[in-house]
């Protein structure tokens, strides 16, 4: 099964998050995998679907997965009591998968608290846990938490990528896909929305 299928224009990422669960799998002292990564990229760029499939592909199923927890921010900022929290709940070994995985969306929101509570976590971490943390730009994490993470960098896919991809994925017409990818510049959530939605596209 290939858990990427949803990255467009991300081949790049693919190949290297793909070596990453391949060492991961193979059990071996490797360069290819480590216990913390970032991922950065334009809105609608696939930060957190990257993110999402990198954690099902080392967990071996689809999310939702007893050893996946994925941390969406509600508020403006993730405050120290929900990163505790968290960790409280990473701290046991996986259940059924090889590995536990912590995806966190909006690592650029974590108040200073709180990212130090994640950095003593990253800086000792659980032989089987594995952090993703998504952000707009790696300047928006804390300097400490930055040099213990392998980056991961997304860029905004081609039109070309995002029409094609409406065509296979979701059955659109060629000159609608056209259309959305043009509009949504790139953005392939509103590509789909766009695409999907008439009522969207006359207010348009």
């Amino acid at each position: 099964m290939n858990y990427f299928d949803d990255l467009i224009g991300q081949s790049h990422v693919v190949e290297r998050l793909n070596s990453a669960v391949k060492a991961a799998n193979s059990g071996e002292e490797s360069q290819e995998m480590t216990h913390a990564w970032i991922f950065t990229g334009p809105p609608g760029s696939g930060r957190s679907s990257a993110a999402i499939a990198f954690a099902s592909a080392l967990v071996g199923s689809q999310l939702p997965h007893p050893d996946v927890e994925v941390l969406k921010s509600e508020g403006l900022s993730i405050k120290v009591d929900e990163v505790r929290e968290l960790l409280a709940r990473v701290s046991w070994a996986p259940s059924m998968a090889q590995w536990r995985v912590v995806v966190m969306e909006d690592a650029d929101r974590l108040t200073e608290s709180a990212a130090n509570a994640l950095l003593k976590a990253i800086e000792e971490p659980g032989l089987r846990t594995v952090w993703l943390l998504c952000a707009p730009t790696l300047h928006d994490i804390l300097t400490t938490i930055r040099s213990r993470c392998r980056h991961i960098q997304l860029h905004t896919p081609a039109d070309e990528e995002v029409a094609k991809f409406l065509i296979s994925k979701h059955q659109i017409a060629p000159k609608m896909a056209d259309f959305a990818a043009r509009v949504s510049q790139g953005h392939i959530g509103r590509a789909r929305h766009l695409a999907t939605n008439e009522e969207v596209r006359n207010r348009r």
